[in-house]
């Protein structure tokens, strides 16, 4: 099979949650005043200028990088199609299984939560510290309500792959490759519900800044922007298969 990756509704009882939110929102505001510089996750590789994470490759330039992970990517896609069914109800073990799988010939700490704090663009994902048990609430929560994705409506399946997405990016469980991980578990998904390879082909330019934008509004249990982007992902990737 040739793969090209184009790659809570959260219980207001949950306190982890809860306070993920403040903290997330409070952390946008300070430094860290952990010194991390001796996890492996935290070097860059040497002579890389800082653009590549230290690596078992010894790869120093960002473009070779960036190709070399897209290649396991698609090399861990195929595995997983064939490992999870569409009966299987995914947990934090598989998570991090997938991203060892997919990684784990790159990284030394592929599969591993990160134990540094991590922002993009000035937003603070989940503090480092709370990923365990945040994963663990996933696992009980999205994980155990969505998935198997069986549904049958595409209004429902939109908002089961939004609700898992929006959180697993938010929490940020590792070092690299978070979002690009989430979109291979919502592929998995919507292989349960009875899609094709969902192509993301289309996020870029205005759309990604949208996804980004649907990712912030998560943080409120906001989920419609997510829902929508997956609704028009869903439509482009069946109008290209000519479903």
């Amino acid at each position: 099979m040739v793969i090209q990756v184009l790659l809570l509704d959260i219980y207001d009882s949950s306190p982890l949650f809860q306070y993920h939110v403040h903290y997330c929102r409070w952390i946008m505001k300070e430094k860290s005043r952990y010194d991390t510089s001796g996890l492996i996750e935290s070097q860059v590789e040497p002579g890389s200028g800082g653009r590549v994470l230290k690596n078992l490759l010894g790869i120093k330039r960002k473009r070779e990088m960036d190709q070399i992970e897209g290649w396991e990517q698609r090399r861990a896609l195929d595995e997983l199609i064939r490992i999870y069914d569409k009966d299987h109800r995914f947990t934090a073990t598989d998570i991090r299984r997938i991203h060892q799988l997919w990684l784990g010939n790159i990284y030394e700490w592929a599969g591993e939560y990160r134990q540094v704090n991590v922002s993009k663009g000035g937003f603070m994902f989940a503090a480092a510290e709370h990923i365990p048990q945040l994963l663990v609430e996933f696992e009980h929560g999205p994980l155990r309500e969505y998935t198997p994705c069986n549904f049958v409506e595409r209004e429902r399946i939109a908002h089961s792959l939004a609700v898992v997405h929006v959180e697993l990016v938010l929490i940020h469980p590792f070092r690299e490759g978070n979002g690009r991980l989430a979109r291979i578990l919502s592929i998995l998904m919507g292989l349960q519900a009875g899609l094709p390879l969902i192509n993301f082909g289309n996020i870029k330019g205005k759309k990604k800044k949208e996804y980004f934008s649907a990712v912030r509004a998560g943080m409120d249990r906001k989920y419609a922007p997510m829902e929508k982007i997956f609704s028009d992902v869903i439509g482009r990737t069946l109008r290209i298969r000519g479903r």
